[in-house]
């Protein structure tokens, strides 16, 4: 079962591809190939980590109607990754990505296959999951996620305080916080400054270094940072947002109906 990249798919699982985490993410890459595989879908051996493991797109890349919608990767830094090179790209199999990008419009121009599950984290059920909202350990009581999902939001703690996020279209990070407060009557505007740190990680070292006060870190790579990251033993976590849907999995438009109902039938029964 291919289609007209016949042995030329693409695949990539960039969202939780920390250097300490290489190893685990190959063996989640393997098991998901291998089930393809038994699909009758020529997955690829390996899954793409930097845009030199993405095949060129003469022109860029370009949507249903022909417009330009990312550069061809062979133009870009080849030891890079541009996520949206990964996820636009016409031969994408199988990737993870964020709701948040999915919500600003790329939805539009991929399918959805699936959603893991994330009942091995706090903050985690099922598809659903929740950031926790850590400050430095010692400048407010140390939480557990509510059982129920609901968020736990300490505006007096948050009021006033530096806020550093990953990126502008982070669900985890920066927009379900944001919609949480809304909620509650509040905005963004609680926080006395805003910065952009690039990553969850650099979020918790920023904040373990004073460098900020506050950020909205996935459950997922939160579990993560206490495994690897030497800085995420200075913060605790102080607060939840509400369970949403996890880090979807998707594929490209082009992507036969066939092969998109056999990658769903995988998602379902081992992601």
């Amino acid at each position: 079962m291919t289609s007209g990249y016949m042995g030329l798919f693409v695949a990539g699982l960039p969202m939780y591809d920390w250097s300490e985490m290489r190893s685990e993410v190959d063996a989640q890459w393997a098991r998901l190939r291998d089930a393809f595989r038994q699909k009758g879908i020529d997955a690829p051996q390996t899954i793409a980590r930097v845009n030199a493991d993405l095949r060129p797109v003469d022109g860029g890349i370009r949507d249903a109607a022909g417009k330009v919608m990312a550069p061809d990767p062979a133009t870009l830094p080849p030891d890079e990754l541009d996520f949206f090179g990964l996820w636009l790209h016409p031969a994408l199999l199988f990737a993870q990505t964020c709701w948040g990008p999915m919500e600003l419009g790329l939805a539009t121009h991929v399918q959805l296959v699936g959603q893991p599950r994330y009942d091995a984290f706090e903050g985690g059920q099922g598809e659903l999951y929740s950031s926790a909202l850590v400050m430095r350990a010692g400048e407010a009581p140390t939480v557990g996620s509510p059982s129920d999902g609901s968020p736990l939001i300490p505006l007096d703690v948050l009021r006033g305080k530096h806020f550093t996020f990953n990126s502008l279209d982070s669900m985890s990070g920066i927009i379900a916080p944001a919609r949480d407060l809304e909620a509650l009557g509040e905005s963004l505007d609680i926080f006395s400054e805003r910065s952009e740190s690039g990553g969850h990680r650099a979020s918790i070292v920023a904040i373990a270094e004073g460098k900020a006060d506050v950020a909205a870190i996935d459950c997922q790579s939160w579990a993560n940072a206490r495994r690897f990251e030497p800085a995420a033993e200075a913060v605790t976590v102080v607060g939840w947002t509400t369970r949403r849907k996890g880090l979807p999995f998707i594929t490209a438009r082009t992507t036969p109906e066939k092969i998109v109902e056999a990658l769903r039938e995988v998602v379902a029964a081992t992601a």
